[in-house]
Parts: structure tokens; C-alpha cells; sequence
């Protein structure tokens, strides 16, 4: 069992949402950390943990950045972080797996299941060796407490409930002295 870090540069973590029930809203939180214990003969006996600070929002239009960033949305004052730990690991065929943890936002805890595709193992241009995964689950925004909404005066609502969360992760192995290699720079 190997420790890999989150190179944050090379990860993104990037949501989609119904906007007037219509057209899509994309963005990404700018800031995520975290740490993975793989078992690279068993994948199903890893694990891992991870955060977004919920300041780093952005989706390209200053004015909803500032609103998704208010006790509306994620109150980032009070909630400065996202988190998401995994519990169990299942293996559905070839490199695809299902992991399952307790996601957290504005301190409501549940569970939820990614779908990841493992894209390999590999050694960057400096020599260290890393790892590159991709991971898709969909969730109901209501269920961890974001509802703020507005109706529409045609029917329906300006936010769509139903949010597509997408975590593309490259990591570093940690040597046993606590140290990551470098990694590229692009």
C-alpha cells in the first residue's frame, strides 16, 4: 500500500447545473487537496480523502461566483471546505470502480458513489511516479442542505437541483520519507 498525494495543478474538481431550466452552469473550486493509500494489486483495499476549499468557486461570471459563495449556497464563511472520505471500493470491471464515501457540505454528511476509471500509473518527466483517475457521480443539491432557489415567472425554477460533480485527479507517490517527487510543470 503506497501514499500518494493530490497535485492540485494537474486536478480538477468541476461541477454542472440547470440554470432556468435550460442551460448548463459549469464551474470548478480552484483549491483541492488531499491524500490517496492505493493497493496497486487490490484495487478495491485502497482509499482516499479529499477537500475543496468552497472560496476557490468559479464558473466564469464574477456576480454568481459571489452568490454561490454566500450563505445561500456554500456559506464559505462558516463552511470553508468540502470533503469527501471513501469507505468502501468495488471493482466493475476492467479499470472501472465504484467508490462509495461520506461527502460533506455545509457540515450535512452523506453518502454518495462515483463512478472512477483508473487512466494508469505512469512516471512523469522528472522520474516520480504518478497516477491519473477520473471520477463522475450526480447528486441532488437539496440533499446537503444547498436549496436556495427562485421561481420562475414562466414555471420551473432558476436552479436545477441535480448537479453533476466530476473529479479528474493526477497524484504523486509519497517516497517513505514523507517527500513527493516533482512533477511536470505543464
Amino acid at each position: 500500500m503506497a501514499t500518494w498525494q493530490i497535485d492540485p495543478a494537474h486536478t480538477d474538481v468541476s461541477f454542472s447545473a440547470k440554470h432556468m431550466m435550460v442551460t448548463t452552469v459549469r464551474g470548478k473550486f480552484g483549491a483541492v487537496e488531499g491524500t490517496l493509500a492505493l493497493d496497486e494489486a487490490d484495487p478495491t483495499r485502497s482509499s482516499g480523502e479529499f477537500r475543496v476549499a468552497t472560496a476557490s468557486v468559479g464558473t466564469g461570471f464574477e456576480a454568481r461566483d459571489n452568490h454561490l459563495r454566500s450563505a445561500d449556497f456554500f456559506d464559505v464563511e462558516h463552511h470553508p471546505w468540502i470533503t469527501f472520505r471513501s469507505t468502501r471500493i468495488e471493482a466493475l470491471g476492467g479499470d472501472r470502480y465504484a467508490v462509495t464515501g461520506d461527502l460533506t457540505i455545509r457540515e450535512v454528511t452523506r453518502p454518495v458513489t462515483f463512478e472512477v476509471e483508473l487512466l494508469g500509473f505512469y512516471r512523469s518527466m522528472r522520474g516520480g511516479r504518478r497516477v491519473g483517475f477520473s471520477a463522475t457521480t450526480r447528486l441532488d443539491r437539496k440533499d446537503w442542505a444547498l436549496t436556495w432557489n427562485m421561481p420562475l415567472e414562466a414555471g420551473g425554477w432558476l436552479v436545477g437541483d441535480a448537479v453533476t460533480l466530476t473529479i479528474d485527479v493526477a497524484a504523486d507517490e509519497v517516497a517513505p520519507g514523507g517527500e513527493v517527487a516533482p512533477h511536470d510543470a505543464a
